[in-house]
């Protein structure tokens, strides 16, 4: 088992706070939530920006990232466009990465952490459960791997998807980036953009996000 992965993300979603950023932030996590691909397109040229040498994410992808999408909580549909799919296709446009890969599919369902109580929201464990690693991929026995996902909350559903990856790429190099993340210990935002790189962090028996 993995005890950490790195992760990056762009920007920042306030659940509650009561500010004009705030209310801002909420709109961006609908639009993004969406899949609304105009929008997609610039959040990913934001991304590039900051992935340049100047940027705040300088360094964190390279030319030979493989994209790894995030599946939803429904099991993958064949032939289905996820926003985690969306979000990967508008990144490599941007010249982000290598390819795409979709081989990280949910094969059974699990409750929506957005809709669920506090203690109600999925374990890690239940992340790893429903997720498999469906199809090798044409790539190298130690790629570079980068998955994808809209919003991290705690980190749960990418720690549990970076372990399962790691099953089948035991020496590959995992990260992990998502657009968003929720911010729901502060009561405002000041900001919408604001990168950062992190962890996401094995500890207690749960996922922690640091930062």
């Amino acid at each position: 088992m993995i005890e950490r992965v790195e992760f990056a993300s762009c920007y920042v979603y306030s659940p509650c706070g009561t500010c004009e950023t705030s209310e801002r932030s909420r709109i961006l996590r609908a639009l993004l939530k969406s899949g609304n691909t105009r929008m997609m397109a610039k959040y990913a040229a934001r991304v590039r920006e900051q992935a340049s040498e100047r940027g705040r994410l300088a360094g964190f992808f390279d030319a030979t990232d493989i994209l790894v999408p995030v599946p939803g909580c429904e099991p993958t549909t064949p032939g289905s466009t996820s926003v985690t799919d969306t979000l990967a296709a508008a990144l490599l446009r941007e010249g982000i990465g290598y390819a795409a890969w979709g081989g990280l599919r949910r094969v059974r369902a699990v409750r929506k952490s957005a809709t669920a109580p506090p203690r109600e929201r999925p374990a890690v464990g239940s992340h790893y459960d429903t997720l498999a690693v469906v199809c090798m991929g044409e790539f190298s026995r130690s790629p570079r791997l980068v998955l994808i996902d809209d919003v991290i909350t705690t980190g749960r559903t990418l720690l549990a998807a970076a372990m399962r990856l790691h099953g089948a790429f035991p020496l590959a190099r995992l990260r992990a980036f998502a657009l968003l993340r929720t911010m729901g210990l502060v009561a405002d935002v000041e900001r919408l953009l604001d990168p950062c790189v992190g962890e996401i962090r094995w500890r207690a028996g749960d996922a922690r996000r640091c930062p």
